[in-house]
């Protein structure tokens, strides 16, 4: 009994820790206590044209990097398309990066077949997506409006859900 009262408190003890460090557990995205600076991330858009994360400054962004091949990213994104359907706009967007070889082509059958009609595609053309993918995707970065990292979840979510809906709103401008 005692063992087992004291695993509950190391427990318990590393749960405020990480915490501490972090911030807030939000639907399973880590808040952090305070943003953290983000390497400069390239990629492509659904015209071929090159972009950044750096052409969103000023704008919240749910920074999606994921894949067609997926079984996790495959079933998160029809919620990706309806958060950016429900918040998209001039203050918030949903940057869905593909780190699929076969290109625009797989990605534009993937959103034809999901009925994704809310999303731009874009491609990890430039690689840096490896960059942020410590462990697997689907990872997603909650941006702030300086280009900061505000938050991070690793594997699939319920984007449409009200709680993920409360937490990006607490970013956006009133």
């Amino acid at each position: 009994m005692i063992a087992g009262l004291g695993a509950a408190g190391l427990a318990a003890g590393a749960t405020a820790y990480w915490r501490l460090l972090s911030g807030d557990i939000v639907g399973g995205v880590v808040v952090h206590a305070r943003a953290r600076e983000l390497p400069s991330l390239r990629f492509t858009d659904g015209n071929g044209a090159a972009t950044s994360l750096a052409a969103f400054r000023n704008r919240v962004v749910l920074l999606n990097v994921w894949a067609t091949w997926c079984g996790p990213c495959r079933e998160e994104m029809p919620t990706l398309d309806r958060l950016q359907a429900a918040l998209g706009g001039p203050h918030f967007e949903v940057v869905a990066v593909s780190v699929d070889a076969g290109g625009l082509p797989v990605v534009q059958a993937f959103f034809r077949e999901t009925g994704v009609k809310h999303l731009h595609p874009y491609l990890d053309t430039f690689h840096d997506a490896a960059a942020v993918i410590t462990t697997g995707i689907p990872i997603t970065l909650l941006v702030d409006r300086n280009g900061r990292e505000a938050g991070r979840k690793l594997g699939p979510a319920t984007w449409d859900d009200p709680r993920m809906l409360q937490l990006i709103r607490r970013y956006l401008p009133a």
